[in-house]
């Protein structure tokens, strides 16, 4: 009796097994997903920063020559951007980012009852540095490229054009705006030639020499006629 109830459980087992196997092979021939041979899109992660093998970043354009055509009118709807963090007008509170009024040419990080990230404080180098339009081209580029570890959050604008304007209206914010810098040269000076040595005033160049004229044989004279008888 005990040994018929044993082959029973071991045979319930067995059949067990062998319908979990069945289930998990049919499942893995139904539920397939195989590998195709050519992926469909390939896309590509560019580096940034890094220029195409065989071709030079381009140079950029010095502030000075952006400003020379930059419009304070087009940099206002640009600053709109701004306004979430900065005020602009005089006597401005801060907000996010310290006031932005007069800040052409102001020392970094010296604006009262703001509080500077500890990057901003050292890039300064304690109000040494000023917020000059070289400074502030670079910063509105990328911030965190510029500063690295700086707290502002605004991404950075590529476009040279519309950070030009936005400078030359913040330029306009101050009772007495920063001068403008002057636009570098466009071109090197030409390499001048060696100058030809000067030849005196009284020296003439030399003639050909003229070679003796030979006379002309003369012609033979008639034999004088007789006269008539």
């Amino acid at each position: 009796m005990n040994s018929s109830q044993s082959n029973k459980y071991i045979m319930a087992f067995l059949a067990t097994v062998f319908i979990a196997m069945t289930i998990g092979i049919s499942s893995d021939a139904i539920f397939s997903t195989p590998h195709p041979e050519a992926e469909g899109y390939v896309i590509a992660a560019s580096e940034g920063g890094a220029p195409a093998a065989g071709k030079e970043a381009p140079a950029a354009v010095p502030i000075a020559t952006l400003l020379a055509s930059a419009d304070p009118a087009r940099g206002q709807n640009v600053f709109k951007r701004c306004a979430a963090c900065h005020t602009g007008e005089k006597g401005g509170a801060n907000k996010v980012g310290p006031h932005l009024w007069d800040v052409v040419n102001r020392p970094m990080a010296t604006v009262e009852g703001f509080s500077y990230s500890a990057a901003m404080k050292e890039f300064s180098q304690g109000g040494k540095e000023v917020w000059d339009y070289e400074h502030l081209n670079k910063f509105l580029t990328s911030p965190k490229g510029y500063i690295k570890g700086t707290a502002m959050g605004f991404a950075g604008d590529k476009k040279d054009n519309e950070r030009a304007d936005l400078i030359a209206y913040l330029r306009s914010l101050s009772d007495n705006p920063a001068p403008l810098p002057s636009p570098e040269a466009a071109a090197p000076a030409e390499a001048t030639k060696p100058a030809e040595e000067a030849k005196p005033a009284d020296e003439k160049p030399a003639e050909a020499p003229v070679a003796p004229e030979t006379p002309a044989p003369a012609a033979p004279e008639a034999p004088a006629t007789q006269p008539a008888n």
